[in-house]
């Protein structure tokens, strides 16, 4: 009786400190605006207090709780900076492994291309379209989404000044549409390297005929030589405690008079972890970057002569992915039951929101080894 009645006390303190933290951000419990979060099993106030982040996510999973604008619920909370303080043990654990550990190390790089790139084939082709890219879309002139990934592949080659006969590099090159694009529209040769054996076969089958060829390896063990470097969406990946190692052997790789293009999500402050909920069930071992540690990382290697920002671009690209999935999900199949969609459906609006809060952001760096003798013209 006494443990039952502590229980029952325990929930309360723990109901009543989720409401007043998410009312502070103008997310009501029980509200009926679009936003205001809808409870359906009390644990969920436990789960929060006790595990934080991924405490909330796996609860929403669980079907505990529901929010008809999830998007702007998030938003909210990420303005009033509820992301910002360590709620629960799980949060502090994640943060002490990251920084005892380099959790990128080369034996577990490819952890992230089992658990997610190499899975869901299906399901990333609904949500992404035939060509399947899976970054930031650029959407000045777009209309669709199809358009956007166009648009954001060319601008990195216009960046680039691509000419035919240079010899490019694609540092995680996903299913293979930038290089594609590449050797076809401007006449280059493409290598391109993801540790993904999904996305290295789809690759090579989608370059088949044209000058790419396509390496299922690390990018630490590369070599050769080559006149332009991108990187699209994979330095995510790599870690703070390779942030260094990463752009020493990008420098190896590139000419004197080349140049490398950045394609990164960035973080508005220097980080050891990533959201625990996104890196328990979706990318495992990603850190955002901040700016001070590329521009860090880059010291005494390259010249930064571009840095564009245009994250409220994501927020329209992660919503364009949310709303083809959920339009084809009914056809997805019986491995896709109504858990897996609450998944995806909170990893995509959450990620939207992030952008959205102005919490994350996207950078498209161009960087040379010496410096462009009189100077880059920057493109848009």
């Amino acid at each position: 009786m006494i443990a039952t009645l502590a229980s029952v006390v325990a929930q309360g303190r723990a109901q009543r400190s989720i409401e007043t933290r998410f009312a502070g951000a103008d997310v009501r419990i029980g509200g009926d605006r679009p936003w205001d979060i809808r409870v359906h099993d009390e644990r969920v106030y436990r789960s929060v207090l006790l595990a934080g982040s991924l405490g909330l996510g796996d609860a929403y999973v669980a079907g505990w709780w529901d929010c008809a604008a999830l998007d702007e619920c998030f938003t909210r909370l990420l303005r009033a900076g509820l992301d910002e303080a360590r709620w629960s043990p799980a949060d502090w654990w994640i943060e002490l492994r990251a920084r005892l550990a380099n959790r990128q190390r080369p034996s577990r790089a490819r952890e992230v291309a089992h658990r997610h790139y190499d899975r869901d084939g299906e399901l990333h082709r609904a949500m992404l379209g035939d060509e399947r890219v899976y970054s930031c879309g650029y959407w000045a002139r777009a209309t669709t989404l199809a358009e956007a990934q166009t648009a954001k592949i060319d601008l990195v080659c216009r960046k680039l000044g691509l000419r035919p006969g240079q010899r490019v590099l694609d540092i995680g090159c996903g299913w293979g549409e930038a290089a594609r694009h590449a050797a076809q529209r401007y006449g280059v040769e493409v290598v391109g390297v993801t540790v993904s054996a999904a996305q290295a076969e789809a690759a090579r089958e989608r370059c088949r005929g044209l000058p790419v060829t396509i390496i299922e390896d690390d990018y630490r063990a590369l070599g050769g030589r080559f006149d332009r470097i991108l990187s699209i969406g994979m330095f995510e990946h790599v870690g703070p405690r390779n942030y260094r190692t990463y752009l020493r052997v990008a420098r190896r790789l590139l000419t004197d008079d080349g140049l490398f293009l950045l394609h990164t999500i960035g973080g508005n402050r220097t980080a050891a972890t990533i959201d625990l909920w996104i890196d328990r069930h979706v990318f495992p071992n990603a850190v955002l970057p901040s700016a001070a540690a590329i521009a860090s990382a880059a010291e005494g290697l390259f010249v930064i002569e571009d840095w564009h920002g245009f994250g409220p671009d994501y927020d329209r690209t992660l919503m364009a992915w949310h709303e083809r999935l959920m339009a084809a999900w009914d056809g997805l199949g019986a491995a896709y039951d109504e858990r897996a969609r609450r998944r995806w459906r909170y990893y995509l609006l959450t990620c939207a929101a992030s952008f959205r809060a102005r919490k994350n952001q996207l950078w498209q760096i161009v960087l040379s080894p010496r410096g462009v003798v009189g100077g880059y013209a920057a493109v848009r």
